[in-house]
């Protein structure tokens, strides 16, 4: 007498023996990260202060670009938090920027707040705060709603402030995508 197939042509026997030895994942899962933390090890072991606040959940949509990618010639929409570990040429508009002190960002930036630690060259536009870490350089055409730089940070080129008045209306116009018509 011949067994029938079971569900998706699975025999009885087949079924049970699965049940008792079920498939083990091959990457054990990780508990989840204490949101207080706010140093992290790099990868030759020495604690570095996180780029990332305490609290995730106001992050929205994130792209981290790693310490070895570079990443030339894109428009980066739709990112409400760029966080810069590479090197990047592109043009962005969004919510936050960070440049890691290894990062460097070339290209054209409209941001509501800005913390570098690393260096930006092109035209940066923040419509809130610019903050300039000891290690940060930033160069170029820059505009800004406030700005605070540390002991040690760099700043050169066309640099204005921007308004009151000015920087609200431009935190309320931010360009929103266009309907192509065929």
């Amino acid at each position: 007498m011949q067994k029938s197939g079971g569900f998706f042509g699975r025999s009885e026997d087949a079924a049970r023996d699965a049940k008792l030895n079920p498939i083990k994942p091959a990457i054990a899962p990780q508990p989840a990260p204490n949101p207080s933390l706010q140093h992290i090890a790099s990868s030759n072991g020495a604690v570095t202060k996180d780029l990332m606040p305490a609290n995730d959940q106001s992050i929205g949509n994130r792209l981290i670009v790693g310490p070895d990618v570079k990443l030339k010639g894109a428009e980066i929409v739709d990112c409400d938090t760029l966080i810069v570990e590479g090197r990047v040429e592109a043009t962005l508009d969004s919510r936050i920027i960070r440049i890691a002190e290894k990062g460097s960002f070339s290209g054209t930036v409209g941001i509501d707040t800005a913390e570098i630690h690393g260096h930006f060259d092109g035209e940066l536009t923040v419509r809130n705060q610019l903050f300039i870490h000891a290690t940060g350089h930033v160069s170029g055409k820059i505009r800004y709603g406030k700005i605070l730089i540390e002991e040690g940070g760099q700043i050169s080129g066309d640099i204005q402030a921007i308004a009151s008045n000015e920087a609200t209306l431009l935190s309320t116009l931010k360009p929103k995508p266009v309907a192509s018509v065929n």
